[in-house]
C-alpha cells in the first residue's frame, strides 16, 4: 500500500473506494445485523488506521485531535441536527439483540471507513492540486454515487435515489467541515451517529415527514457550507499551498 500511496494518492484513494464498495456490496447481502459484516468492517478499518498511524499521517488526515476552532465552526451544530433526522419520525429498534448490537457496531464503523476514504484519502489527494472546489465536489458526489450499491442489496430504486441525494448533501457538509476545521473526527462522529440512528428509525414514519427531513438537510447543508466558505479561515493543514509529505520509507 505504501508504494501505491507514494506513486499516486489519487490511485491509492480509488483502490480503497473500489475495495470498500466491493466488500460492502457482499457483506450487506448478509444483513446489517450479521456478525460477519461487523468483522469485515473491523478488519478494513483496522488496516486503514494502521496504515495512517504507521506512516505518521494522523495529522494530515485529521485524526490527531478534535477541531481547535469549534466556536467558529458553530460547534458543528448542523452536523448533529442532520445526524438526528432518522429519529424524527419516532424510535423503534430494527433488529432484536444480539443482532442490534452487531448492526450498531457495523454502522459506527461505516462512518469511520467512509469518512477516512472519501474525506481523508480522496479529498486530501485532490486538494494537493490546489483546486478546492473540484476536490469538495468530487468527494461529495463520489460518496453519494457510491450508495447506488444499495440497489444490489434489496433496496428499491426510489429509496436508493433518495439515499443518494441525502448522501451527496451530507458529503458536501462533512467535506467542508473537515476542510475548514482540519479535524476529521466531527465528520466521523456525525456520520456514525447518522448510520447508527438509522437502526432506530420507524419504518412506518410519515412519508411527508421523511421528505421534510431531507429538505431540512439540504437547506441546512447549503446554509452551513456558505457560512464555512465565507466566514471560517482555512487551517494551515488543509491549505492547498502546503507541501504534502509522503510516508517515510
Amino acid at each position: 500500500m505504501k508504494k501505491l500511496y507514494q506513486k499516486s494518492e489519487i490511485l491509492f484513494a480509488i483502490f480503497w473506494i473500489v475495495l470498500y464498495t466491493v466488500l460492502m456490496g457482499n457483506l450487506r447481502n448478509l444483513g446489517d445485523d450479521s456478525p460477519y459484516m461487523m468483522i469485515g468492517l473491523i478488519v478494513i478499518c483496522a488496516l486503514m488506521l494502521l496504515f495512517v498511524w504507521k506512516n505518521g499521517l494522523t495529522e494530515k488526515y485529521g485524526l490527531s485531535g478534535w477541531a481547535k476552532n469549534s466556536k467558529s465552526m458553530l460547534w458543528f451544530f448542523p452536523l448533529w441536527v442532520i445526524a438526528s433526522l432518522n429519529l424524527w419520525g419516532g424510535v423503534a429498534a430494527k433488529y432484536p439483540l444480539p443482532g442490534l448490537l452487531f448492526a450498531a457496531v457495523s454502522m459506527a464503523l461505516v462512518g469511520v471507513a467512509e469518512e477516512l476514504i472519501f474525506r481523508g484519502f480522496l479529498f486530501k489527494a485532490m486538494l494537493k492540486d490546489g483546486d478546492v472546489k473540484t476536490a469538495v465536489i468530487v468527494s461529495a458526489v463520489t460518496f453519494g454515487l457510491g450508495h447506488i450499491v444499495n440497489l444490489f442489496t434489496g433496496h428499491e430504486l426510489a429509496e436508493t435515489l433518495l439515499q443518494m441525494v441525502f448522501a451527496v448533501a451530507f458529503g458536501f457538509v462533512v467535506t467542508m467541515a473537515f476542510y475548514k476545521s482540519g479535524s476529521l473526527l466531527p465528520a466521523v462522529l456525525a456520520h456514525s451517529l447518522t448510520d447508527v440512528f438509522s437502526l432506530f428509525a420507524r419504518s412506518d414514519a410519515s412519508p411527508v415527514l421523511n421528505w421534510a427531513a431531507h429538505i431540512v438537510t439540504i437547506v441546512m447543508t447549503v446554509a452551513y457550507c456558505i457560512y464555512l466558505a465565507r466566514r471560517v479561515p482555512t487551517p494551515a493543514c488543509n491549505s492547498p499551498a502546503e507541501r504534502e509529505e509522503s510516508p517515510q520509507a
